[in-house]
């Protein structure tokens, strides 16, 4: 699938870490509770995709999963993300990337009976998100 921010693997192994080229770019999982964005926020912010910007998530949508990864049961809107059907492990997921540059960002869990408007666990790996600040409205 053709994204609107592509890269080779030069280009992207030269702006992660190798942890962030590991998680984004080969799919791989940080270590459980290694995050400090795993726990609830305390003001309203923005988690943008750490490879190209995008806006992904809120902190209205942040929910503490205890699950050893930041959890949000909803992303910002529909069309910020991708799902893909991932095998691995010897089990059936869904795989979320980055719908702008396709980096891999976690999984989404559905039916596992937390208490949000979704029933949906966004199991998300936080070497992939950059966390900033919300804007604010003068309204």
């Amino acid at each position: 699938m053709p994204y609107d921010v592509e890269k080779s693997d030069e280009q992207w192994q030269a702006e992660l870490s190798p942890e962030e080229y590991h998680v984004l770019r080969e799919a791989g999982t940080e270590r459980p509770g290694s995050s400090p964005l795993e726990h609830l926020d305390d003001r309203p912010y923005v988690y943008q995709c750490r490879g190209c910007g995008a806006e992904l998530f809120r902190s209205e949508t942040k929910f503490d999963a205890r699950c050893g990864w930041p959890a949000f049961y909803a992303p910002l809107a529909e069309d910020r993300v991708e799902y893909v059907e991932d095998r691995t492990l010897g089990q059936v997921r869904t795989e979320v990337r980055c719908g702008r540059c396709g980096s891999h960002l976690g999984h989404v869990f559905t039916g596992e009976g937390f208490p949000t408007p979704t029933d949906q666990r966004y199991c998300i790996n936080g070497v992939a998100l950059r966390r900033v600040d919300a804007p604010t409205s003068d309204a």
